[in-house]
């Protein structure tokens, strides 16, 4: 997706950084508007269509993490890329972060560029994403061979049986390897096959799917504190 094509969703209250934020952007070739709080973000989003939001994380009134799981809830938005902006920068708060259903997280102060490189990754990955979705090819990942609409698996040529479970929480981590999920973001993307999977639960089943995987199990790395990705 080109610059010039991507519409950003600022949703900052303090005037400085939506300012600079902003600059930056539109410097980029970003079409760029802005919310002060949570509620008027979620008008927003709920009369036009975006690419990307940038979201601080202490707001007035709903903070930017009921904001951001209130974004999540939207069936038609649960793949909006969302990076959040915030001062607190502590391992706990990423989680909290994560967990809520952002895609990447940025301390304050942050670097414009690092920032914008950041974002391009972001619309890069979802767009790929998004074309895989809509595909019926078999997503491979060295040994991996996940056939979507057999609903099967080949570890190095031969079929392994897994649940819908373990299906659902595998073709997850493999349409992005490299990308950090949460427990919380696992559960989401399940959610329908297990209504009753829990972030206990989620341990249980990459405990088992490693089991099935064999010596390919170990592409599926822990990330302590965070949750779970593919190797890239």
């Amino acid at each position: 997706m080109n610059s010039n094509q991507a519409r950003i969703l600022v949703v900052e209250d303090e005037a400085d950084i939506q300012q600079l934020i902003t600059y930056n952007l539109i410097r980029a070739r970003f079409q760029v508007s802005c919310a002060d709080s949570g509620e008027e973000a979620l008008d927003f989003l709920a009369n036009q269509p975006f690419d990307c939001v940038l979201l601080d994380l202490m707001l007035p009134g709903k903070s930017g993490l009921e904001t951001c799981r209130a974004i999540r809830a939207m069936p038609e938005l649960t793949r909006l890329p969302i990076i959040m902006l915030t001062a607190k920068g502590e391992e706990q708060d990423i989680v909290q972060g994560l967990e809520a259903g952002a895609d990447d997280y940025i301390t304050k102060p942050f670097s414009p560029k690092i920032l914008l490189a950041r974002i391009h990754s972001l619309l890069r990955r979802s767009g790929a994403t998004a074309k895989e979705a809509a595909s019926d090819e078999i997503l491979s990942h060295h040994e991996l061979h996940l056939d979507q609409m057999r609903h099967q698996l080949l570890v190095d040529g031969v079929a392994v049986e897994l649940t819908a479970t373990e299906f659902a929480i595998l073709q997850h981590l493999m349409r992005r390897p490299g990308w950090v999920f949460s427990r919380q973001q696992i559960i989401d993307n399940v959610r329908g096959l297990d209504y009753s999977i829990t972030p206990r639960a989620v341990d249980v089943q990459i405990f088992g799917l490693r089991k099935k995987l064999g010596e390919a199990g170990k592409l599926i790395e822990t990330v302590r504190g965070i949750g779970y990705r593919l190797q890239e």
